[in-house]
């Protein structure tokens, strides 16, 4: 998702060396960061970002930046976290009694973005022990074929110079991943890498196809091919790492802990943590129970979810989707859950094939676009998988119902339309994890509790299993990385305590090793439900749903104990 700081814009390693053709989109050398003003020091921050992440500044919709890729040579990253040291030191300078109250709460979610991003640069070092940070930081050029912002030869010109820059980026990746890497990495990678070499050489080339330029087309070709075989060649190397791959992806309690609280600033201690995400597991196994013994009475839970999930639009997922959208829109209107800012509307469509990791996704416009639409995204299983497994994977209607509510209404969809609309640009641009992905499962939650459906059972059913999933992957992210917990052992939790199918399964338990905060899900929910229930105690309840949902919505996505404070007073520690 754009914006979302899932491997947050990085990791540092200063120690790795190797190719730097992958030049900045401007001179970054001499970025300095202004202390005239709050103003011109948030404004700097932004801009000089830009400057050293291009392909995010592209993707937020800042075309001036078009055909920009990172620059992931050894002098690059250091580029990257020397700038963001320097954000937090002088952002932590700036004197919050001489700054107005909205001045003070950006100074603190920006400080909060550079240490979370320097968390994954540094600490985590990901540019150097995970592909992901690669795969999710700007290899994707979709945003120049799926968004029609200026006509197909401008884009097509665009993507040749972004083109252009990848096999450099790919001989950059190689001389810094450390191996041996972890099994699931390499998995990862290889599929993550090989995907995009598909992509360049053939769907993107194809859809292109219409240009009338020969000159445009024959550059084209050239640069998608050199740029094509430099991922097939990288996905290679990593497959030739398989015979040395480890199990040691785990970051550790330490360094978990600090991961909680650098990125989207949750400070409690590790048990307590723990112990809320097997409370709310326990919460929504009852609930289960309980909606079982009216859907299937009789029949196992794992029964009882197989039956819901056999339940599927014989026109596929795609189609019902479609479907849903509107029915979930009116209900929102109806029930008075949120406001809608504006008349946008979400496509929806299947996924890419590099882009199948997850079963569904939406890709929403920046803040800078205009007239472009949000493209919710639903995958097809892998055609590697038994017909048995591709078959269950295929959501039922009433699980991909909640798909669409978490994807598009009231969920991220009209998350990022409030987002684009805050008062704050930094707000528009910099949405956190647990916010935008805790917000997405709240709403599954609060749909069906404000009365979606009347108490069906299957619909209940369809709602839990979405909320057993985000429970198994927030146990799974503390199990395996700071209790010793096994990748099947997570594999064998979504499938017996979370209920889950087996590729489903498979996929989560992949996903925690390379994605440790895949837990902001069920946090970013629970700390968000705590401060509805703080907040609407003495504004009326139930009644005060919407006020507090537009208010929550306003800040556009920093972390939510800021987002705490700033509504309740206090130090926001309260999100439990």
């Amino acid at each position: 998702m754009r914006r979302i700081l899932l491997a947050g814009g990085a990791a540092l390693a200063l120690a790795a060396c190797g190719p730097s053709g992958t030049k900045p989109a401007a001179d970054t050398a001499a970025l300095t960061l202004p202390t005239t003003s709050w103003h011109a020091f948030r404004d700097a921050f932004i801009e000089d970002w830009f400057k050293l992440d291009p392909a995010n500044a592209v993707y937020q919709g800042r075309h001036d930046f078009d055909g920009g890729l990172g620059d992931w040579s050894a002098a690059g990253l250091k580029r990257q976290a020397d700038f963001l040291h320097e954000a937090v030191a002088k952002g932590e300078a700036f004197d919050a009694g001489k700054l107005s109250k909205e001045e003070a709460f950006e100074r603190d979610y920006l400080v909060q973005v550079a240490k979370g991003k320097l968390f994954w640069l540094e600490d985590a070092d990901q540019p150097h022990t995970n592909p992901a940070w690669y795969i999710g930081n700007g290899l994707d050029p979709n945003v120049y074929i799926a968004r029609h912002y200026a006509d197909a030869p401008t884009r097509m010109k665009a993507m040749i110079k972004f083109l252009r820059q990848v096999p450099a980026a790919a001989a950059n990746i190689r001389a810094n991943l450390k191996t041996p890497l972890p099994l699931s990495y390499i998995n990862y990678g290889v599929a993550g890498f090989n995907g995009f070499a598909d992509y360049y050489s053939g769907d993107a080339k194809k859809a292109f196809a219409d240009v009338k330029s020969p000159a445009l087309q024959d550059e084209f070709g050239k640069v998608a091919g050199d740029a094509s075989k430099s991922m097939h060649d990288l996905a290679g190397w990593l497959e030739s790492q398989r015979g040395s791959a480890t199990q040691g992806f785990a970051l550790g309690a330490a360094r978990f802990s600090r991961m909680v609280s650098l990125t989207e600033g949750v400070d409690v201690p590790l048990d307590q943590l723990e112990a809320a995400g097997k409370a709310d597991l326990k919460k929504n196994q009852d609930a289960l129970k309980q909606a079982c013994a009216k859907y299937a009475p009789g029949a196992t839970l794992q029964a009882c979810m197989t039956k819901m999930s056999a339940n599927k639009a014989p026109d596929g997922p795609v189609a019902e989707a479609r479907r849903q959208i509107p029915e979930l829109k009116a209900f929102v209107i109806a029930k008075q859950i949120v406001s809608i800012p504006d008349a946008e509307e979400a496509l929806v469509e299947e996924s890419p094939p590099y882009n199948r990791q997850n079963s569904a996704y939406i890709d929403p416009p920046g803040p800078f676009e205009k007239g472009i639409p949000s493209i919710y995204y639903i995958s097809p299983p892998d055609p590697t998988w038994s017909k048995e497994v591709q078959d269950g994977f295929v959501p039922g209607k009433a699980d991909l119902l909640f798909t669409s509510v978490h994807e598009v209404m009231p969920g991220h969809f009209l998350q990022f339309r409030h987002a684009n609309h805050s008062r704050s640009l930094f707000g528009q641009l910099f949405v956190g994890y647990a916010y935008a992905e805790g917000w997405a499962h709240y709403a599954e939650e609060m749909m069906w509790d404000a009365g979606l459906h009347d108490g069906d059972p299957e619909t209940h059913v369809g709602q839990i299993s979405n909320a057993l999933l985000r429970d198994c992957r927030y146990l799974s992210a503390i199990g395996m990385h700071a209790r010793g917990m096994t990748q099947e052992q997570s594999h064998r939790m979504f499938v017996e305590q979370c209920y889950q199918d087996e590729g489903n399964a498979k996929q989560q338990a992949a996903r925690g090793t390379y994605d440790p905060a895949y837990l902001n899900y069920t946090m970013g929910k629970l700390m968000i439900r705590k401060l509805r229930e703080d907040w609407t105690a003495t504004r009326g309840g139930r009644k005060a749903w919407k006020a507090f949902h537009d208010g929550f919505l306003s800040y556009g996505g920093p972390p939510i104990p800021l987002v705490r404070k700033a509504m309740l007073g206090g130090d926001g520690k309260a999100v439990f």
